[in-house]
């Protein structure tokens, strides 16, 4: 008798174990395709914005560099100036690099751990 009932304890104890394993399965699967896609997502929209942005900082400063050119009358001193400003910027970011790290591990993780 008290067999029996431990017997059926048992076994109800592994189909509650095994149930609760293919659901953590599941919860796991749904949850990696949630972060794979905001991922995927997020990498879709930077490079679509960032192409865009590049390919109008590119035009801009075709316009700056021709203008600049055109009231110094020499083209090559303009685009000399707006390289010069651009290696300046490039300096910038360069010297404040790791003080990005922090705000963009702050915003994946919220992604992550949403």
């Amino acid at each position: 008798m008290v067999l029996d009932e431990l017997k059926k304890d048992l076994t109800a104890a592994d189909a509650d174990l095994r149930s609760y394993f293919e659901n953590s399965e599941e919860y796991l699967k749904l949850r990696v395709f949630k972060v794979l896609m905001r991922a995927i997502t997020s990498g879709a929209k930077v490079l679509l914005v960032g192409s865009v942005a590049l390919l109008t900082l590119f035009l801009l400063s075709l316009a700056t560099s021709f203008g600049i050119g055109q009231l110094l009358n020499n083209t090559f001193y303009g685009f000399l100036i707006t390289g010069g400003f651009f290696i300046l910027v490039t300096a910038v970011c360069y010297y404040f690099r790791n003080r990005v790290n922090g705000p963009l591990l702050r915003r994946f993780s919220s992604y992550y751990f949403d």
